[in-house]
């Protein structure tokens, strides 16, 4: 389970060893914040409309958004909060590693769609798994399995995910499970970053004292065209 500490955020903040830009500037979103078309296909379990979790992480939204350097990020929508269980394919990574074998990389991403939706009508249902917040970071919450027992569990579903679609992120085995809740679009000043590090630490002390679990809806795959929707087209793995 990955452990951030004030300098790993003031690193990301800052932009320390990620080169000119912050990544997917210009492919996922743009300099004035807006979300970009970036057409894909992924395994979520959505945090469920209308939920105390979403009331409450929607109050955190606010808070991070009333932040020194609050214009440094993207906020995506409260309706879009998730925790991805299983990365599928994205237009603006077709790469080994990222793209079902079998499949030209030239597919377009509706027929890759089509392709993995075929594979999971043989998949087996999947064990049950609650989750707990880990700490919140400047672009949202990590999770994890509320037991060892549920990170087993959830470990479990995207090995069986990965045998299913014959391929693995590089990241698989030690995937750092998240809420997403924003995306840095300009790098920080080191000053600045430390600020905002400092506060983002507060605001996580603050929540994990008042929530300690997190209610999540069923794991299905999903499209989308960008990162403000992601629409179910197979329900409950």
């Amino acid at each position: 389970m990955t452990q951030y500490t004030e300098q790993d955020f003031i690193n990301q903040l800052t932009g320390k060893g990620q080169g000119a830009a912050p990544a997917r500037l210009g492919t996922r979103f743009n300099a004035e914040g807006q979300f970009l078309p970036e057409p894909g296909n992924t395994i979520v379990a959505h945090v469920p409309e209308g939920s105390k979790i979403q009331t409450e992480l929607a109050a955190l939204a606010q808070k991070m958004k009333a932040l020194p350097g609050a214009e440094h990020f993207a906020f995506t929508p409260v309706s879009s909060y998730h925790m991805t269980v299983f990365q599928g394919v994205i237009e603006f990574r077709r790469k080994e590693g990222f793209w079902p074998p079998f499949l030209p990389m030239d597919a377009t991403i509706d027929s890759v769609t089509a392709h993995m939706v075929e594979k999971l009508k043989t998949f087996p249902k999947s064990s049950r798994f609650e989750i707990k917040p880990i700490a919140l970071t400047p672009l949202g919450l990590t999770v994890a399995g509320k037991t060892s027992e549920d990170e087993i569990a959830l470990r479990d579903f995207r090995d069986q995910l990965a045998d299913c679609f014959g391929y693995r992120h590089p990241d698989h085995d030690d995937y750092t499970f998240h809420i997403t809740m924003a995306y840095l679009i300009k790098f920080m000043a080191p000053e600045q970053a430390r600020i905002h590090a400092q506060a983002i630490k507060a605001l996580s002390d603050e929540f994990l004292a008042k929530v300690p679990d997190i209610e999540l809806g069923t794991s299905d795959f999903c499209t989308f065209e960008d990162m403000n929707h992601f629409e179910p087209v197979v329900f409950d793995l």
